[in-house]
């Protein structure tokens, strides 16, 4: 297994998120010649030696676009391992810019829609950008309840209620008739709140609700193929190379990875830690969602190390209080 994209070896590589008055964002095309030609990617280029990621940023879109920025907040970094060399995308908003945007080096440029984004083929670190621009950046993993029936469903209200999107409906040792009793209020607040409602583990109660479906490790690993239609969202749980590939080539929209620290509902784990985090992160195209000991302040530093954000049990699940 290779080390983790933050060493020395890796190439810096810097892209800009650039978004008009319309909301649509800017693309541009590898042109012929180069590695990847006709591709569509983020505008930007590789950090020199001695420059700052934010003025190599500027730099290039002044060469490549002719306009003048200012460069916003990161959006993540991406870590990515090609057969010829190590990669380390570094993703910025563009706050501002002067000028018309324009292919000063012969490629073309197209304003996407961000709903559009996904029928552009792209080079393989630009994908998780993308999910990052229009996926949730953290996922609600629901807990078995334990004070009844009503304070779990007002504790998934609450959590809906403070910007959860997504979630996973996990429910172990919960006997089937009071599991579909449970789903089935998920499944109304979470579409009430547009909130995304993946099914753990069960592939018929999924395709009878038509929900998502979230598969384990040991379940992801049986699939021969994808068990939910294309248009309900398939994620699974990996924990190492073996497990994101099978993820990837069974059409999975995005999958968890962890434990990333010491959790309660992995005793004995001392946890992965982020730099086995982007040794694996690096080597597929998929978004990934960091678990295990996090929650929502820890969704820039997941962002930095190439996650599409957290999830999580604990982090997430807040009941109300009486």
């Amino acid at each position: 297994m290779p080390q983790g994209a933050e060493g020395p070896d890796a190439t810096h590589v810097v892209a800009g998120v650039i978004v008009d008055r319309r909301g649509r964002v800017l693309l541009a095309r590898r042109s012929g010649g180069r590695e990847l030609a006709g591709l569509w990617e983020f505008p930007g280029g590789k950090v020199e030696p001695g420059e700052t990621p934010e003025a190599a940023l500027a730099r290039e879109l002044d060469e490549e676009l002719g306009i003048e920025v200012e460069v916003g907040d990161r959006l993540m970094v991406v870590p990515h391992l090609t057969p010829t060399r190590r990669l380390r995308l570094d993703v910025r908003r563009i706050r501002a810019w002067r000028g018309t945007p324009k292919g000063y080096e012969g490629q073309a440029l197209a304003w996407v829609q961000p709903a559009s984004l996904l029928r552009y083929d792209m080079p393989d670190p630009d994908r998780p950008v993308v999910a990052a621009l229009l996926q949730p950046d953290h996922c609600l993993v629901t807990p078995t309840p334990v004070d009844g029936d009503a304070a779990w469903i007002a504790a998934l209200e609450s959590a809906l209620a403070r910007g959860v999107r997504r979630v996973q409906f996990r429910m172990p040792g919960i006997d089937r008739s009071r599991r579909r009793r449970l789903l089935a209020n998920a499944a109304l607040h979470c579409s009430a709140a547009g909130a995304q409602l993946l099914v753990n583990g069960d592939i018929e109660l999924a395709c009878e609700s038509d929900l998502g479906l979230h598969l384990p490790a040991a379940g992801l690993r049986q699939c021969r193929a994808r068990p939910v239609a294309p248009d309900r969202p398939l994620s699974a749980s990996c924990h190492d190379l073996e497990e994101l590939r099978l993820a990837q080539a069974l059409g999975c929209d995005f999958v968890v990875v962890g434990p990333l620290h010491p959790t309660a509902t992995h005793p004995g784990h001392e946890g992965i830690g982020w730099a086995r985090f982007e040794a694996l992160r690096e080597q597929v195209s998929l978004p990934i969602y960091a678990i295990g000991g996090l929650g929502v302040a820890d969704i820039p530093a997941a962002r930095g190390h190439g996650a599409q954000g957290i999830a999580a049990i604990r982090g997430l699940w807040h009941p109300p209080v009486p």
